[in-house]
């Protein structure tokens, strides 16, 4: 069975991947347009074993741009709390994506409920002020992306309602407190998760982080094109993007 092998101080025991080392990465934002809209708030929590204290690392930014009334409700932030105390996005972005390349280094699994979001968010926060990409981040070491949005999504696709990270984590019995909090939420994500590959170990545990991002690609895109059928089929006028984690550039044109 192939496990994540840990190795402590001579002792070597065997634990699968949601029983070991993870960590999570969230953002709030001005709104739910990656190629627009800007972060204003992240968090970036580790856990170096199974219930042990996350260390968690925050980020507050000024995003330059008017923060409309709708995501204040969402997250809490104004924008006068922003422009007083959040940072300059340049340096802010350095500083996630290193953060994010630190995890891919050292080969610890990042949780990012609905990765293509967040995850895309950033690679356009990066291109749009320190002109880089967060794949030139991840050039030496591809992260390993645990997507419980994903996971549950494919592995338990015939339950009805919806699948918020609060239906997630009211489903799988994970306490969340200060919901759209990014250190909030990116903890129960990672809470999430861990309880997702303990519910379908059977189904889980003999994958190893690398080989369960492959098969989210695909599951992901298989969902894409379901919901896309069904959008056409209704008559509406959405498209569903297939690409996980991170969504292409768009053409310039576009």
């Amino acid at each position: 069975m192939r496990r994540l092998l840990l190795v402590s101080e001579g002792l070597v025991g065997m634990a699968c991947w949601y029983e070991g080392p993870l960590a999570a990465f969230d953002t709030e934002t001005t709104g739910v347009d990656v190629e627009s809209d800007r972060i204003v708030s992240a968090a970036l929590v580790v856990q170096d074993a199974l219930g042990g204290l996350p260390r968690v690392t925050r980020w507050l930014v000024n995003p330059g741009v008017p923060v409309p009334a709708g995501a204040t409700e969402v997250h809490g932030l104004t924008e006068e709390h922003l422009q007083r105390n959040g940072r300059w996005p340049a340096p802010v972005m350095y500083e996630m994506a290193q953060a994010l390349a630190e995890q891919a280094a050292v080969g610890r699994p990042l949780v990012v409920m609905n990765a293509p979001f967040d995850l895309t968010l950033l690679d356009r926060e990066l291109r749009r002020h320190r002109a880089s990409s967060l794949d030139r981040w991840l050039e030496r070491r591809p992260l390993l992306v645990l997507d419980p949005w994903v996971l549950d999504r494919h592995l338990d696709r015939y339950r009805k309602g919806r699948r918020t990270l609060s239906d997630l984590c009211a489903h799988y019995g994970v306490a969340l407190e200060g919901a759209h909090d990014a250190a909030a939420d990116a903890v129960a994500a990672l809470e999430v998760t861990r309880a997702v590959g303990r519910r379908f170990a059977s189904r889980l545990e003999r994958l190893t982080p690398g080989e369960l991002h492959a098969l989210q690609a695909v599951w992901h895109a298989a969902q894409a094109r379901g919901l896309q059928a069904w959008f056409a089929r209704t008559g509406a006028d959405e498209e569903v993007d297939p690409a996980w984690p991170l969504r292409p550039e768009l053409p310039a044109a576009a």
